[in-house]
Formats: C-alpha cells, structure tokens, sequence
C-alpha cells in the first residue's frame, strides 16, 4: 500500500502562476486570509479548503503541495 503526505505548499508558487495575490485569493475563496498564510508556510489545507483553492488557482489538489511517497 502506498500513502502520501503533504511535505511543502506548492502554494506562492500557484499565486504567482495565477498572477494573484493573497488578499484577492481570500476574497474570491471567502478563506480568511491568515488561514491561507499558514497554508504558504506550515499548515496542511482541509480538503474543502484544497478543493476551493484548487478550482480558483485552476489546478489539481495534488498540484497545492509537494509530496512525500510513503510505501507500505
């Protein structure tokens, strides 16, 4: 069996691909923006979270983060 775990937020790098900034991020999404810094840096999304984000950034939940592969 193989799991995954997020290992680091592909995030700044999706705004920055978007051309969007964080605040417009916030608005569009309705997540507050100290909630998506800590996704720039530390903490793993929700996956309504992940989902939200991912379709306003127009990419994949996979595409939010780097991935460590974690076989059984």
């Amino acid at each position: 069996m193989t799991n995954y775990k997020a290992k680091k937020s592909n995030l700044e790098i999706l705004l920055s691909k978007n051309n969007t900034e964080l605040d417009v991020l916030a608005t569009n999404t309705g997540i507050e923006k100290s909630t998506l810094n800590d996704y720039l840096s530390k903490k793993v999304m929700t996956l309504n979270n992940a989902m939200t984000i991912s379709k306003e950034l127009n990419c994949t939940i996979e595409d939010l983060y780097e991935w460590n592969v974690i076989k059984g």
